[in-house]
């Protein structure tokens, strides 16, 4: 059979089948010790044992770890799921296999930290280490939600946790956001990294002016791309295609646009300083936006203050002679600009691309987290050729058995526990909403794995084996899906690597998953 031709689809597309109930999603009455007479005074007790179980009319099971191997399943394999994993496999028996709609692993570690960050990448050796464990297994190319349904899981596994992520853009939803030249961060982020969805894009960068709408890490790491000087970029994993454009952009200015103040910008110091500090670049930055803001933060938590101290040192301070000799022959220019909220992407005269961007003036009401945005009434108009949009990630609903809270984009939980849905769990992103770093994300993993592995200890997970990977395995096989495993991603990261070598970078990262797929053979 023929290699599928590669898709991402919206979740809700997907035709789903399911199975029948099978025997192995019964409490009792399929496990050798079951069907043994010999031990029909064990199964007495067992049943005794959960009939005590029962609250509030649901049943909850044991699961005798002693006895058995608890086989879970991770859908997901960024860093949430992956962290969920590690996590997991501190039980001495349990058995996690790892699902990932594209061939590859790492998520977003691969497709959405920037090219210049690969001290960030690191973690993936950590990754690695739990892929190569021998009670842990990845299947790359398995769509969960078209390829197999997340009941199929839940009948071949005793958990399921769910770790997908966001994988889509939260909109503008303004007037002209369809104009060409309108682009979500996310996708162009997925253009420089590689991601196969967007390895088509081709951003047109002949205008000299773009702005950014966010201000978040994204918003900054798309904006530092932009402007960095291409041979900075040249020893990364840039994809060749995307630092082929940026040596022909024409791109020498980027506003980055907020709704509110400066106290709430989302980005971290960290990236602030690598714009001030960005090669052939200098910052815009007017000082009536920060007045009265150095008594404000005297009371702000450590890392906000010092957010704020150093945006205050690079607006209102003169620059130091060494510094000023650096920005004076600058070609390149970025700006922050805050107050202002889009209302319109505005076309050129023929309507056939974008040329400005409508703003509305704001002012702030309310303190602290209730701290919001309102209109001013006036409005301003800012020319660019290119607009991309940075306001968010969403998860989307993964399947028509799994709650989904479409207006926070989250799956409801509790701690992990998906609502309502004994053995299910979720989560990062699509557990919390797409908010922090990968740190974050570590930590609201490891809470899941350990609220999972507390239930299975006090015997709140189905009882009796489940088949785990062998039974998915002969559905994918039956429905023509080809997976991938973690030896098989080394085979395509050493053929990456070996493309990098010649140009002196970490890698050439494969784009195309057919090629991908005649590179493994398949």
């Amino acid at each position: 059979m023929a290699p599928r031709c590669w898709r991402w689809w919206p979740w809700s597309a997907w035709p789903r089948t399911r199975l029948p109930p099978s025997e192995s999603t019964q409490t009792f009455g399929n496990s050798d010790e079951v069907r043994d007479p010999a031990n029909a005074k064990a199964l007495r007790k067992k049943r005794r044992s959960a009939q005590m179980r029962v609250k509030s009319g649901k049943p909850r099971f044991l699961l005798d770890t002693e006895e058995q191997t608890p086989q879970i399943c991770v859908v997901g394999s960024g860093p949430a799921g992956f962290y969920t994993a590690q996590h997991l496999l501190k039980h001495p028996r349990a058995h996690v296999d790892i699902y990932e709609k594209q061939l590859v692993p790492f998520g977003l570690v691969r497709f959405g930290v920037a090219p210049d960050h690969p001290e960030v990448k690191n973690v993936i050796n950590t990754f690695t280490r739990t892929a190569h464990s021998d009670r842990c297994a990845f299947h790359g190319n398995v769509v969960v939600g078209r390829d197999v349904t997340v009941q199929e899981l839940r009948d071949a596994y005793h958990a399921v946790v769910l770790s997908y992520g966001a994988e889509d853009h939260r909109g503008l939803e303004i007037p002209g956001e369809e104009l060409p030249g309108v682009l979500s961060a996310r996708a162009f982020v997925g253009w420089y990294n590689g991601l196969p969805e967007n390895r088509k894009m081709a951003p047109d960068l002949s205008c000299d002016t773009a702005v950014v709408l966010g201000q978040g890490n994204v918003a900054l790491d798309v904006a530092r791309i932009l402007l960095t000087p291409p041979e900075y970029l040249e020893k990364t994993d840039i994809t060749e295609a995307a630092l082929g454009a940026l040596r022909q952009s024409q791109v020498k200015t980027v506003w980055i646009v907020g709704r509110r103040g400066p106290l709430q910008v989302a980005f971290t110091i960290k990236e602030l300083r690598e714009m001030i500090q960005l090669p052939g670049t200098r910052p815009i930055l007017d000082p009536a936006d920060f007045l009265g803001l150095q008594d404000r933060i005297k009371e702000a938590p450590r890392p906000r203050k010092r957010l704020m101290e150093l945006l205050l040192r690079a607006a209102v301070e003169k620059p130091g002679v060494a510094e000023a000799a650096r920005r004076a022959p600058a070609p390149r220019a970025w700006g922050l600009r805050f107050l202002r909220s889009p209302q319109r992407v505005l076309p050129s005269p023929d309507g056939r691309r974008v040329a400005g961007i409508r703003l509305a003036v704001t002012r702030l009401e309310g303190v602290g987290e209730a701290t919001r945005a309102v209109p001013t009434g006036d409005l301003e108009d800012l020319p660019c050729g290119l607009v991309l949009s940075s306001i968010g990630y969403k998860s989307c609903p993964i399947d028509p058995s799994v709650p989904f809270d479409p207006k926070l984009g989250v799956i409801p939980n509790m701690e992990g526990r998906v609502v309502d849905v004994p053995g299910l769990y979720c989560s990062g992103w699509v557990k919390r909403g797409p908010t922090g770093v990968i740190t974050t994300t570590m930590t609201d993993s490891f809470v899941t794995g350990q609220i999972l592995l507390q239930d299975l200890k006090a015997g709140l997970l189905p009882s009796g084996p489940r088949p785990g990977y062998a039974a998915i395995k002969a559905l994918l096989g039956s429905r023509g899906v080809w997976p991938v495993s973690f030896s098989d991603w080394e085979k395509l990261d050493a053929e990456e690597v070996s493309r990098g070598q010649g140009a002196g970078k970490p890698r050439e990262k494969l784009l195309d998953p057919q090629e991908m797929l005649r590179l493994l053979g398949r």
